[in-house]
């Protein structure tokens, strides 16, 4: 019989993450947890010596992030898809995604980036979509990628209590758990109930519809951001944020300089409260942020937001209220 033809990185099928919902913590038997990881969802491509990083809206990443190319070699030359998360480790081994923003900076000191892997969704000429979750991770257990590079697998538990996880995650500072169902196939692009984030943080994405310059300190940059989501095709306002971690003197500035360069109309379709709207800065909605908040209020606003970072990863047109 002849050998099956290598495959090369074109013939691998192009792919959508899979994507979790929303919920409480799940129970009962034929759960697997992992722990949620903050950084940026990216599927690797690999085959013989090449490698693509495309984010989840289908960006490359593997020149920001060159250290994921030993991938090819960790593989020894064999055709895959993996699904995980590119991020950025503080002192500790944590990931720090205010870390991450950093990376992308002028000057920006040196930061540790890995890519964690956690599925496996095509292997040599074999497609594992339709595998269950507990196949998918043997089968990447079995590639014995981690080792002294950026490429890790980090651990997952089966039948373990959901509740004991999110108590570890929150000890540590990590951002929650993804609870798995042990049976379930991987659906590319859908926002599945097979998998259920419980984040310990509640985050929204937002897109940035305009700014509002800064006084004082901060004269001559941003002061606050104008933020909206998307409700069918119109844009949402949905509150300014004017704090958040990471916002140094250089990122301020950065940003500052990439709304300059998007100025536009207003992109909102609902009414900016006057006191902002006469001193905005409008700019296209091109732009996505995450920001953590407390709750949603009646008016549909976010109560007490803190703006936790840039996500070149997501399609404006795709936010919406979580």
């Amino acid at each position: 019989m002849a050998a099956e033809p290598v495959l090369g990185i074109d013939a691998l099928p192009r792919l959508s993450p899979m994507l979790a919902s929303t919920g409480p913590v799940p129970s009962g038997p034929g759960l697997a947890v992992e722990f949620k990881w903050d950084g940026y969802r990216a599927l690797a491509y690999c085959a013989g010596h090449a490698i693509r990083l495309q984010s989840r809206n289908d960006l490359p990443l593997i020149g920001a992030y060159p250290e994921v190319g030993v991938l090819p070699d960790l593989l020894a030359g064999r055709a895959a898809v993996l699904d995980g998360e590119v991020v950025a480790l503080d002192d500790r081994g944590r990931p720090d995604f205010g870390l991450l923003q950093q990376r992308s900076a002028p000057l920006a000191r040196p930061t540790r980036v890995a890519y964690f892997v956690f599925d496996l969704l095509h292997l040599d000429h074999r497609s594992l979509l339709t595998a269950p979750y507990t196949e998918r991770r043997a089968l990447l257990t079995a590639l014995a990628l981690p080792g002294e590079h950026a490429v890790q697998v980090p651990p997952y538990w089966l039948d373990t209590s959901p509740d004991t996880l999110l108590h570890v995650a929150d000890q540590h500072g990590l951002e929650g758990i993804m609870v798995k169902r042990a049976s379930s196939r991987y659906e590319p692009g859908r926002r599945s109930p097979a998998w259920t984030k419980v984040p310990l943080r509640r985050t929204q994405d937002v897109v940035i519809g305009g700014w509002l310059p800064g006084q004082g300190r901060r004269a001559g940059v941003l002061g606050s951001l104008l933020m909206g989501v998307y409700e069918d095709d119109a844009l949402r306002y949905v509150g300014n944020v004017g704090t958040g971690t990471g916002w140094t003197e250089r990122f301020l500035v950065d940003l500052t300089d990439r709304l300059r360069r998007l100025a536009g109309g207003n992109p909102f379709d609902d009414a900016v409260p006057t006191a902002y709207a006469r001193r905005a800065h409008w700019v296209r909605p091109e732009l996505v942020g995450a920001v953590h908040y407390r709750a949603w209020t009646s008016d549909n606003r976010l109560r007490q937001p803190s703006f936790h970072g840039l996500r070149p990863d997501i399609d404006p047109a795709s936010v919406r209220r979580a």
